[in-house]
């Protein structure tokens, strides 16, 4: 799979990149992520990729021309199933879309930044929009770094164990249940004692009745579509 990020700050990007389980998907040639500057497809003084709003008001707009330009440059290389706008605004995102958008083979990602971007951007370029949370933050790197690190580790090859992304919070529409690992007891507070049984129909009924109870106490809106309530 292929994403593309699209950002006017792109180093902001590396640390994400170069480490960890992103890292070692590139390096495992499973996953392409690639980053482009905004300030190389302007065609204005300065490389300038912003401008004042019309109509007045504070804060800069992201120009919608060197966005165009560098969505079709990329375009013109290969086909993409969808151009992803991070935006406060857009979708919520949920493990329910990372799973779809697993399943593309290419992704533009679009970071936003200043006060924003011009909304032809929106309705015109872009396919879908999404939030990670109702705030705001400086830019959509870190949005756009969350979406892309939440679509690799769905990959297959990506994790060394395959059942630890299906065990994940969320796979099932619940919460995780508690993981405990050694020593068993420290400081007197003890493991429970059905994970140390090795009976593991009643260690998996164990984990399922604990995802419920945690899920019911801390995000009971998961409950409304789920089958056991």
């Amino acid at each position: 799979m292929r994403i593309d990020i699209i950002s006017a700050v792109p180093a902001l990007m590396s640390s994400f990149l170069e480490y960890s389980i992103v890292q070692r998907a590139r390096t495992k040639g499973i996953m392409q992520i690639h980053t482009h500057d905004l300030h190389n497809y302007s065609t204005r003084k300065f490389r300038q990729i912003d401008d004042a709003p019309y109509g007045g008001g504070s804060g800069m707009v992201l120009s919608i021309e060197p966005i165009d330009r560098c969505i079709t440059a990329l375009q013109t290389e290969r086909n993409y199933d969808e151009v992803i706008f991070m935006s406060p605004d857009g979708i919520p995102l949920t493990q329910n879309i990372c799973h779809r958008l697993a399943l593309h083979q290419n992704i533009i990602i679009l970071c936003g930044h200043y006060k924003g971007v011009d909304e032809r951007v929106r309705t015109e370029l872009c396919t879908m929009e999404i939030s990670i949370g109702d705030y705001v933050l400086s830019g959509g790197e870190l949005p756009a770094a969350v979406l892309a690190d939440a679509i690799t580790r769905l990959q297959p090859g990506v994790l060394g164990d395959v059942q630890s992304a299906l065990s994940d919070s969320f796979q099932d529409g619940l919460l995780s249940a508690p993981v405990y690992t050694r020593p068993a007891v420290y400081r007197g507070w003890a493991v429970p004692e059905i994970l140390r049984s090795g009976h593991e129909a009643q260690i998996d009924a164990w984990r399922h009745e604990q995802a419920l109870n945690r899920t019911n106490t801390r995000r009971p809106d998961l409950l409304s579509d789920h089958g056991d309530v």
